[in-house]
């Protein structure tokens, strides 16, 4: 039932034998066992899509409720069951690695019975249809499908290496920097909108440059490449801010904060291993300046 749930969800047998470490021959073989034992077909196969026969939307529908059965059945005594399995982690690429995997360690020796696949990107995924059983999120939510729980926030900083300071002056204020070569990060929706605030007051600045990109890793690299000034998360430059490579200016004019969530999909009752996840990570952030919330997370339901 867990294999043609997941058929259905992702369109695709190799889709699921992938995320089960199996192959798609094996994936086939247990779909065409199910409609045996079921005598009926379930799935109408063509050699670029598959799709429900009337019977097999309805035995979909029943296998859903089936498996959400289990869940809160384990649920139930779930303080006696140690959180296990595979747990499918997804997050963007740059705060995976400078955020996410140095704590990978703690948490796999805290929960040993759980098996971490991470996967990094900066495009946002549709977990449904990827498996993804918990995504990390930056910046405001819009997807009213899932459960969102915000764990922490990126405060962020205005940079620079020296040697572009000292070949094109360094900027007092944010209306100065529509003067200077600026690197916009294209995935937030404000795009080259860059928002400041000084105490009660909020700044917004339309900026200009010869070079932008969708990956924040390639935002770091710019920036230390001298390519201009950006507005950029803490912890992707805290390795090297303000050190004879990089400065952090404007100290006066903070860019708007985005709050950092952990997105997962709506059941009746939150897996055991994706909820130790999330508060491991809750806890985690709050001891980390680059990201603590000051114990005000909430949580958002969609």
């Amino acid at each position: 039932m867990t294999t043609f749930v997941r058929v259905v969800e992702t369109g695709s047998f190799s889709a699921v034998a992938r995320e089960i470490g199996t192959t798609q021959p094996t994936i086939s073989k247990q779909i065409a066992a199910l409609e045996e034992y079921l005598d009926i077909q379930l799935l109408i196969r063509s050699t670029r899509s598959l799709r429900l026969t009337d019977e097999g939307e309805r035995f979909y529908e029943h296998c859903r409720q089936v498996i959400e059965a289990v869940t809160v059945a384990e649920a139930s005594v779930g303080k006696r069951v140690k959180p296990s399995g595979l747990l499918r982690v997804n997050c963007p690429v740059s705060f995976g690695h400078f955020v996410i995997m140095p704590l990978m360690k703690s948490f796999l020796m805290r929960y040993p019975e759980i098996k971490i696949d991470l996967t990094m990107s900066d495009q946002f995924i549709d977990l449904v249809e990827t498996g993804v059983d918990v995504a990390i999120r930056i910046g405001d939510v819009r997807d009213t499908a899932l459960i969102s729980k915000r764990i922490g926030i990126t405060r962020r900083i205005t940079v620079a290496t020296n040697d572009y300071f000292q070949q094109a002056g360094e900027p007092q204020t944010p209306s100065d920097l529509i003067q200077h070569n600026c690197i916009v990060y294209t995935q937030l929706l404000t795009g080259n909108e860059w928002y400041f605030q000084r105490q009660t007051e909020t700044i917004k600045v339309r900026v200009n440059g010869n070079f932008q990109a969708n990956n924040s890793t390639a935002i770091r690299e710019a920036v230390l490449a001298g390519i201009g000034i950006a507005v950029s998360p803490v912890w992707l430059f805290g390795d090297v801010i303000n050190t004879d490579k990089l400065k952090s200016i404007l100290p006066d004019y903070e860019p708007t904060p985005l709050p950092i969530y952990a997105m997962y999909r709506r059941t009746r009752f939150t897996p055991i291993k994706v909820q130790c996840f999330i508060d491991f990570l809750n806890t985690e952030f709050q001891i980390n300046p680059w990201v603590s919330d000051y114990g005000h997370g909430e949580t958002v339901v969609g």
